[in-house]
């Protein structure tokens, strides 16, 4: 492997021991030359890797509780991680994990675009990573998506280039569908026409549920403010808000007629003088989940406090 470029591959399994015969293999590899060695997976499959591995082994095992509460938090800490590791010397990283499968029953949307993202913003380090998928539990939309974000594809018998992958910046904009939530089914609360982000916060406060923790309706307070600026400076009317509210949760969507920001990264990766960028690095950073979406009428950004689904 060169001294810089990330390695990102797929791995499908249907059993304990279709996972362990690629992931065995490749952490011990790592080892072997002396390279950082990482597993993050959730508990179960940690600990199936662990008795796998000789006792002696120095793998590192991260939490995917900690890792993934949100992806652009998630490339954050990765890239603060690795970093480290070059820093200290490291020619070589791998990485075996997987995305829990809570991230992926509820909000895979924002999670794909993580998949996505990666191969940008992990592309200056020597990184090998592998990501593993579970074919008996994970949903074909999903799995069809994983087929687009992932530039290799693993196996027991070896390493391969995947046909199927597309580009980040292909699969960053091209239209996606908006899984409607739950409690979109259900008339909002509050609708507001071209509404100054003022008028917006204080409509988020009007409604917020009493058991809603007052630091996540703050959060979402600071997010809608920024999305409803972006929109009005940088979208094109009408900006129409609607928000929801039930028990424990909140969702708020800020739609308008333009296309969206310029930047595909917009949200999973620090804005940099970027238009529109810097509202959704923020909303990425503090609500439970963010979606967007362009379609023919415009763009909308979606935003949840609590769980909504």
């Amino acid at each position: 492997m060169s001294a810089r470029g990330y390695d990102h591959a797929a791995v499908h399994y249907g059993g304990d021991q279709e996972l362990l015969a690629v992931a065995v293999p490749f952490l011990e590899g790592g080892l072997a030359a002396g390279e950082p060695t990482l597993v993050s997976m959730e508990p179960e499959r940690a600990e199936l890797v662990r008795d796998a591995l000789p006792p002696s082994a120095r793998v590192e095992y991260l939490s995917t509780s900690d890792l993934y509460a949100r992806p652009a938090a998630a490339i954050k800490s990765y890239r603060e991680l690795l970093a480290g590791f070059v820093a200290g010397g490291a020619a070589g990283i791998r990485i075996f994990g997987e995305i829990p499968s809570a991230a992926i029953d509820t909000s895979w949307d924002w999670w794909a675009r993580y998949e996505s993202a990666v191969n940008h913003a992990y592309g200056e380090f020597p990184l090998r990573s592998m990501c593993a998928y579970d074919t008996r539990t994970t949903p074909r939309h999903v799995l069809d998506d994983v087929a687009r974000t992932h530039p290799f594809v693993a196996t027991a018998g070896g390493h391969h280039t995947n046909t199927g992958y597309v580009d980040p910046l292909s699969f960053l904009t091209d239209p996606r569908p908006m899984t409607r939530l739950p409690i979109e089914g259900t008339a909002p609360r509050a609708e507001l026409a071209d509404p100054r982000p003022s008028d917006a916060r204080r409509a988020v406060l009007a409604t917020a549920p009493v058991d809603l923790p007052a630091a996540e309706v703050d959060d979402l307070v600071l997010a809608v403010s920024e999305i409803v600026d972006n929109a009005l400076r940088h979208g094109r009317p009408p900006v129409r808000v609607r928000i929801w509210a039930g028990a424990g949760q909140m969702v708020v969507s800020v739609h308008d007629a333009g296309p969206g920001p310029a930047d595909p990264f917009a949200g999973l990766l620090p804005a940099d003088r970027v238009v529109g960028g810097r509202g959704l690095w923020i909303a990425h950073q503090i609500c439970s989940e963010v979606t967007l979406h362009r379609d023919e009428t415009g763009f909308t950004a979606r935003l949840a406090a609590g769980r909504p689904w």
